[in-house]
């Protein structure tokens, strides 16, 4: 039973993840703002639940996520927003 070809004692390959690294959106493109009225933009930094999205998901640096924070908190005040996601109270 010692078969060349058994791999019952090889160790699987395991592959890791290797993540991209990420930029500050905002940093890279000087021109960009970050204003609670610009409704679509502020949408990829909210989840589906309503919640502000952390940095380590957006990339954002602190500056800017502190900004992008102000302007979501903002425009849910304004009622530009949602507090809470999409719930279905069917």
């Amino acid at each position: 039973m010692n078969d060349e070809h058994s791999m019952d004692n090889e160790q699987p390959t395991m592959r890791r993840y290797v993540a991209r690294p990420k930029f500050c959106q905002f940093c890279v493109d000087k021109n960009a703002e970050i204003d609670y009225k610009m409704v679509d933009m502020l949408r990829r930094y909210v989840t589906e639940e309503g919640k502000i999205r952390p940095r380590r998901q957006t990339g954002t640096c602190a500056k800017h996520q502190r900004q992008i924070a102000a302007a979501v908190k903002r425009a849910r005040q304004l009622a530009l927003l949602p507090y809470i996601g999409g719930t279905d109270w069917d």
